[in-house]
């Protein structure tokens, strides 16, 4: 039986299912493939995968544009392969989290396609409608994908609004009747045995587009807790809510310990911390290191005892974070190792995006064609048509394209990787051959093998979850520390963020002490670091 709170002391893993593993030659991954996998994602030592939507899908945005919440696409399997996925991953002490677009569905949806029949239709509340004549929207609302928020249908003389893609039409929140539709659906995959579900964008449930407002809006807690009563409450499952505008405040709310709405909240506030400020994720700029080790503190600080956050770097929606905060060339490995050790101290719940666990790097060398996403397609259409040269354009898609994280997962270095013996979806990287599951396993040295040591040591040491938080040397450009103390034991994490050689005086008991965990093996000196150098001391207090 499951503790309450048993999502506190696991790891999360993140599958993209399109580019997982395929089972059946056509180029695509599979619940098939998936299920394949479970021995190896045993090994890592995860409890939990938290899989991109499998539901129906014309795949406008990958699957984020439902058009049945309660069918699985053909594309991955059939209703009773996601049954025998639950199963079989709960045989390997995995429970299988469901990823939940409750914000929009597709446009193909019957609740959409009803909706577009007639203003008098009962479906018809289900989406958000203003009167309007064509060319002549209701306000000059920018839709996230570009382009206007409001769509026209000459047929019922309205505009329909949508804050992603044309096809992504809002769920009108307002509406009762939506909302217990949602409730059954979400209680019928709670009664298939799903051990939880993670919410896309659930802090824009509740907008009011009349008023420019798409995040936090006035009935956000109120519609999650009315959400959470009526489904995930009292069920011990891991629910966590995609939360772009959050602050502490409002993560408070969210990841509150009475489990009135989730059990903890996806922040972003570090996530933006390289691109120019009041600008898109594509203007570029250095990663800003002295607030990025505040912003994290802030977070472990504020939360502890009331409040529960994730701990990541990567996710399907972002680059690969070797590529992006690391060294993808000459330190790849110390770079991976030691980013993972900063997070893995820290009082949160790691996630891990489907081959962070091997240093998986971007694909850099992708060419403007190359591009799948929705989003680096018509950003790149934007911006050229705003002057913007090709260049520039790929400079930043190279370094920020969602497409980095989508690439297929390299488990070997035969062809195509070991993803599928057909032609696949998407380009696999060119650095197969060097970085796969094959490679790591067998190398005791390997990424892998150190996260595998990460993991159990969070799941043997409570201080990690409960212990209090200290950030040590705020002000140094190059060294994120940090102590946590708990009943009789002292954890000190210790990290060169960058790729110099970094002498520090750290505190006089770290001497003649001996790391329980370190990404070199041997160190000249204990004051001194080497490039991207990590180490988690544990001692008796």
């Amino acid at each position: 039986m499951l503790s309450e709170y048993w999502w506190k002391n696991i790891v999360v893993y993140q599958i993209y299912p399109k580019s997982f593993q395929d089972s059946n030659g056509d180029g695509i991954g599979d619940l098939k493939g998936i299920i394949s996998r479970l021995d190896y994602l045993e090994k890592l030592g995860i409890n939990a995968i938290w899989l991109s939507p499998v539901c129906k899908s014309p795949q406008e945005d990958n699957g984020y544009d439902i058009s049945d919440y309660e069918d699985i696409d053909a594309m991955f399997g059939t209703l009773e392969d996601m049954q025998n996925l639950i199963k079989e991953a709960d045989k390997h002490n995995i429970k299988i989290i469901m990823d939940l677009v409750l914000n929009h569905s597709s446009d193909e949806h019957i609740w959409f396609k009803e909706a577009k029949k007639s203003i008098n239709n009962p479906y018809h509340d289900y989406y958000i409608w203003r009167d309007g004549e064509e060319g002549n929207p209701p306000n000059d609302m920018k839709s996230i994908f570009g382009g206007s928020a409001w769509t026209y249908v000459p047929e019922l003389r309205q505009y329909y609004f949508h804050q992603f893609a044309e096809k992504q039409p809002d769920l009108n929140w307002d509406n009762p009747v939506v909302r217990q539709e949602i409730y059954n659906m979400i209680n019928r995959w709670i009664d298939k045995g799903v051990g939880g579900f993670r919410l896309d964008v659930i802090d824009q449930i509740a907008k009011e587009p009349d008023n420019f407002i798409t995040q936090n809006g006035p009935m956000l807690h109120t519609y999650i807790r009315e959400l959470s009563k009526n489904t995930f409450k009292g069920n011990h499952l891991i629910t966590v809510g995609e939360a772009w505008g959050a602050n502490i405040e409002r993560a408070k709310l969210y990841s509150n310990p009475d489990g009135s709405e989730f059990s903890m909240v996806f922040q972003f506030e570090h996530i933006a911390l390289d691109q120019q400020e009041g600008k898109e994720k594509w203007d570029l700029c250095p990663l800003d290191f002295i607030k990025l080790k505040k912003v994290l503190s802030k977070w472990q600080i504020e939360l502890h005892n009331v409040g529960w956050n994730s701990l990541f770097w990567n996710n399907h929606d972002l680059p690969r974070i070797v590529s992006r905060w690391g060294n993808d060339k000459e330190y790849r490995v110390e770079s991976a190792k030691m980013l993972a050790t900063v997070l893995y101290g820290m009082e949160g719940t790691p996630y891990i995006f489907q081959g962070e666990e091997i240093g998986m790097t971007n694909a850099s060398y992708f060419e403007l064609e190359d591009y799948e996403d929705i989003e680096s397609i018509n950003m790149y259409k934007e911006r050229l048509k705003n002057g913007y040269s090709k260049e520039e354009i790929l400079k930043s898609l190279h370094c920020k394209s969602r497409d980095n994280a989508r690439t297929p997962m390299q488990w070997d270095s035969s062809e195509n990787a070991g993803f599928t013996t057909g032609k696949p979806w998407f380009k696999v990287n060119k650095n197969y051959k060097e970085i796969n599951v094959e490679q790591a396993i067998s190398d005791e040295n390997s990424i892998f093998n150190y996260y595998r040591k990460l993991i159990a040591f969070r799941k043997e040491n409570p201080i990690i979850t409960n212990g209090d938080y200290t950030l040590l040397y705020p002000e140094h450009k190059e060294v994120f520390a940090y102590k946590k103390t708990y009943e009789n034991k002292i954890l000190y994490v210790i990290c060169n963020f960058y790729g110099n050689i970094v002498t520090i005086d750290l505190p006089n008991e770290l001497e003649n002490k001996m790391p329980v965990i370190a990404n070199y093996n041997n160190s000249n000196s204990i004051n001194e670091l080497k490039p991207y150098e990590a180490r988690m001391y544990l001692l008796d207090n």
